[in-house]
């Protein structure tokens, strides 16, 4: 079933790649594992999958001493200042960073460790109250104050957009993001790369590709929906 389901993302990237005219290797699949079982993550894995997003810091921090070495692991949930030293070092990329003080704090942590530590700022696009992130018109100041930080590297941007039927309802938003990267990027600002634009997940992430993002966030689409009942 999951090696289906995967066979099918695979190929809707390649055809939103191929629409856009871009490369398959400028986009990186991460399986969003969230209230999955380890069983279903080695299933995955199997499958050459190695990059994956999790939620929650307990639940990424349990997965990762289970799983092999060789995982990219992504922070892709809200995160909490008091938890940021759970996951300093032993995440690839932290891709929720939305206030200058979280980003004070992963610094802190940061050199603790003696690691510098790639982050996305999360830019809430579509200013939906329910969603965590900065607002685009505030994002170029975030990241310059963050860019000052000597542990931390800002390497992109992430938004969650709306949930909607219609992935076509997202295109503005991701092509609005992709156009902020763009100001950021040519701004020139030290320590600060826009390599990275992590955004579409399940419901539109071959319009997210075609818009630009570097990187998608797939859960459902791959592992089926979740039960959070659990």
């Amino acid at each position: 079933m999951l090696k289906e389901n995967l066979a099918v993302v695979e190929e809707n990237i390649a055809k939103a790649c191929k629409k856009a005219g871009r490369d398959r290797s400028e986009v990186t699949l991460i399986a969003v594992s969230k209230t999955k079982p380890v069983s279903m993550l080695q299933e995955i894995y199997d499958e050459n999958i190695r990059h994956f997003g999790e939620n929650k810091v307990q639940e990424l921090c349990d997965k990762i001493e289970q799983m092999p070495q060789d995982i990219h692991w992504h922070m892709i949930g809200h995160l909490q200042r008091n938890k940021v030293k759970y996951i300093v070092g032993k995440v690839d990329l932290i891709h929720s960073v939305d206030t200058y003080r979280l980003a004070e704090e992963i610094n802190i942590q940061a050199k603790k460790k003696n690691v510098v530590v790639p982050i996305l700022v999360e830019v809430n696009i579509a200013e939906e109250e329910s969603k965590f992130g900065t607002s685009a018109e505030d994002a170029m100041l975030l990241v310059s104050e963050i860019a000052q930080l000597e542990n931390v590297q800002v390497k992109g941007l992430m938004t969650i957009a709306p949930y909607v039927e219609n992935p076509e309802d997202n295109r503005a938003y991701f092509r609005k993001i992709k156009q902020l990267s763009v100001d950021i990027r040519n701004k020139n600002i030290d320590n600060v790369s826009m390599e990275i634009l992590s955004m579409g997940m399940t419901g539109d992430y071959m319009v997210a590709i075609e818009e630009g993002a570097t990187m998608v966030r797939v859960g459902t689409g791959i592992f089926g929906e979740r039960n959070y009942n659990k």
